[in-house]
């Protein structure tokens, strides 16, 4: 089997709930999911992740373990990195004692915690590491809640806490917001692209209402696990593309939809640094290429940070000229007026009163 054709296929168990044990015992047939070549000699400007070469078998470990934790009932909401630091510092938190800790919190554990099988697939993935006398998973899984409340939550699987390493994928409460506001503003489509895509999450969610989906990244990691994911929800018509920004995806374009890394970050993490002095630099370019490529009718959905300085938004007025570039029509909401309060202690933010979270929705004449 080739790793880039990830084989999966949904099942009944992925419609309901069923107790953990009789997850093991089911194995369903699979289909593919497709990813897109490489870009061949493509120019970026964005810094590509290194890249280790992972095994199909490892890859088939991670979706056999995705499928088995969905159709298990598993439910982990991922929050922020503080939140995540503050609960795991708990005295009694220090060790796993269930599934949900070692998958969702990365706490550390002892063998006989968690089901033979599941201990199995992680081997199989090669994702345990060893601490001291224990070992630990270097990915969590994370669900999402569905539309249809009488489906089952999505597993999506990203990298474990902390997310230290440059190529680590990202998944947390933006992720939530994200997927929440593409809910509400996007409809039905023939194909469209999320950029940036990490986990995969955001343009898995839209996978009913499309007719293809494409989710592409520059981060290879992402692009592994972006691909899992896909073939954990027996997603059909998915490309998984490797792409700086729209550079890598051919083809027409009717919507594109990002979340893009919104921060300055000094270790140039991908997940995190969103270019220029403020963090913006990334947003401005998505929708200047989204605007060039998107077809007459089509929508583009923007969530990202926007850094506030002396009450006006830089990064809004450095989108004015874009978007005077096609005839278009345009909104402007302020989601959250205030996260990463934290990063304002950093030098590059010396002038910033706060850090909002902001959707800009685009139609196109």
């Amino acid at each position: 089997m080739e790793r880039d054709a990830l084989l999966a296929q949904p099942d009944a168990a992925h419609r309901h709930s069923t107790p953990f044990d009789a997850a093991l015992a089911g194995r369903a047939p699979h289909t593919a999911v497709i990813q897109g070549p490489p870009v061949p000699g493509s120019t970026t400007r964005r810094r590509r992740s290194p890249w280790r070469d992972v095994s199909a078998a490892e890859d088939q470990a991670l979706v056999e373990l995705g499928r088995m934790l969905r159709a298990s009932g598993y439910r982990f909401v991922t929050p922020t990195p503080a939140t995540h630091q503050r609960v795991n510092a708990r005295p009694t938190h220090s060790e796993a004692r269930s599934w949900t800790d070692v998958l969702g919190w990365s706490r550390p554990f002892r063998k006989g915690v968690l089901p033979a099988e599941v201990e199995r697939l992680l081997t199989a993935a090669g994702v345990l590491e060893r601490v001291g006398d224990r070992s630990r998973s270097t990915v969590r899984f994370s669900t999402i809640d569905p539309e249809d409340e009488s489906d089952s939550p999505a597993v999506h699987v990203h990298s474990a806490y902390p997310t230290t390493g440059a190529d680590a994928v990202f998944f947390g409460p933006d992720t939530y917001r994200f997927i929440n506001l593409l809910r509400r503003s996007v409809g039905p489509a023939r194909r469209l692209v999320d950029v940036g895509a990490g986990s995969g999450a955001g343009g898995l969610a839209l996978r009913e209402r499309v007719q293809q989906v494409v989710l592409a990244d520059i981060n290879h990691a992402a692009l592994r696990h972006a691909r899992i994911n896909a073939a954990v929800a027996g997603a059909r018509a998915v490309e998984v593309v490797e792409s700086d920004v729209l550079a890598g995806v051919k083809g027409s374009i009717d919507v594109v939809i990002a979340n893009p890394p919104y921060l300055a970050d000094p270790g140039h993490r991908l997940y995190r640094d969103g270019g220029g002095v403020l963090g913006f630099d990334l947003a401005v370019r998505i929708v200047q290429e989204a605007l060039a490529r998107l077809e007459s009718g089509g929508q583009l959905v923007l969530y990202t940070g926007s850094p506030v300085v002396a009450g006006e938004h830089p990064l809004r007025a450095s989108l004015a000229p874009h978007l005077a570039s096609r005839p278009c029509r345009s909104s402007w909401h302020e989601l959250d007026p205030d996260v990463f309060g934290e990063e304002l202690d950093a030098p590059a933010y010396g002038d910033v009163e706060r850090i909002a979270v902001v959707a800009l929705v685009v139609h196109v004449a």
